[in-house]
Formats: C-alpha cells, sequence, structure tokens
C-alpha cells in the first residue's frame, strides 16, 4: 500500500508563514543591528534567508545571513548513515550578537542540540533563539522554538516532508504516513 500524502503548507501558505515569522522577530527584536540570522543545512539554510529577506522587505534593514553545516556534532550519526559535511558559511562574528537559528522541521531536538554546540565554537552569542517553519512534536530533549510557523502533530511513524523552489524546485509541505 502506497503511502499517504497530505499537502500541509501550499506554496502561498510557507510565504505567508515566512512573513508572519520575520514580523514576530522583528517584534521581539530590540536592535535589529544585534540580530544574526543562521540557517541549518540544508532547508534552514534557504529558509533563513528568505527570513532575512522578509525582514528587510518589513523593516528596510539588511540582516547578516549565514548557514550551519552540524554534521560532526551530532550524536546520530550511526542512525542516520553517512553525510557529505557541507560548508559552514559564517562571514560576520556571533560574539554578542542574537543568534537566530533557522530549521525546517524541529522533531527530537537533536539537531537543535548539535547546532547548538556548533554555535559555541564560532563564538559566544548574547542569546540563541529558534525559528521553525514546522514543530511535529515528540520531543527528546528539553528545546523549544522561540518561533513557530506550524504546530503539527504527528504520529512517530509518519514524516513531515519540506520542500523549497530554491532546492528542490517547488514549495510545499507535506505529511507522509500509512
Amino acid at each position: 500500500m502506497p503511502a499517504k500524502v497530505v499537502e500541509i503548507l501550499s506554496a502561498e501558505e510557507i510565504r505567508r508563514t515566512m512573513t508572519r515569522l520575520a514580523s514576530q522577530v522583528v517584534e521581539r527584536s530590540r536592535d535589529l543591528s544585534q540580530l544574526v540570522i543562521l540557517g541549518i543545512y540544508t532547508r534552514g539554510a534557504f529558509l533563513a534567508d528568505l527570513l532575512a529577506r522578509q525582514i528587510e522587505v518589513l523593516e528596510g534593514v539588511t540582516v547578516p545571513v549565514g548557514a550551519l553545516d552540524i554534521t560532526f556534532y551530532r550524536d546520530d550519526l550511526d542512525q542516520i548513515g553517512v553525510r557529505t559535511p557541507a560548508r559552514t558559511e559564517i562571514p560576520f562574528d556571533l560574539t554578542g550578537k542574537t543568534v537566530l537559528l533557522v530549521d525546517d522541521v524541529i522533531y527530537k531536538g537533536r539537531t537543535v542540540r548539535a547546532a547548538l554546540n556548533a554555535v559555541n565554537d564560532y563564538g559566544r552569542p548574547a542569546a540563541i533563539w529558534l525559528a521553525v517553519l514546522v514543530d511535529r512534536g515528540h520531543r527528546e530533549l528539553p528545546i523549544h522554538p522561540d518561533f513557530t510557523g506550524k504546530q503539527l502533530p504527528t504520529a512517530k511513524e509518519e514524516q513531515v516532508k519540506v520542500y523549497l523552489q530554491d532546492f528542490d524546485g517547488r514549495d510545499a509541505v507535506e505529511l507522509i504516513g500509512n
């Protein structure tokens, strides 16, 4: 029996969600000049760029954006298989800044834990915030996003798949289950 696929967010809904997330970040930020955005590879990096562009549209402020590879910080490499690391790109100092980590989906919290460890190797931020497009629950670690696009209660055997135009050729979020 083929897996059941349900579209959770369309391209238009993703666009609106990113606009809302950008507005929430702006509202919470006291000083956008102290904000930097780091996307967690792979799709988090694309979402970080989208978020920064939307903040610029809303406020006329360019927020620095970088990308973070967490491959060597993961504690589950034996379970996820061999991965080719991407290149971490942080062309700015993190020390004293508010770092906004961006990822597509938060599940168990292990990716974010690895990202927190990685960030600390690049500087000592004043604060670290987390923005995710989808929170599907089932946390194994005490990690909670500051900004969430969509709360999506799922069964553990289900999958959430994010597709982004720049990487996948289309924008959508799908729930894949039985």
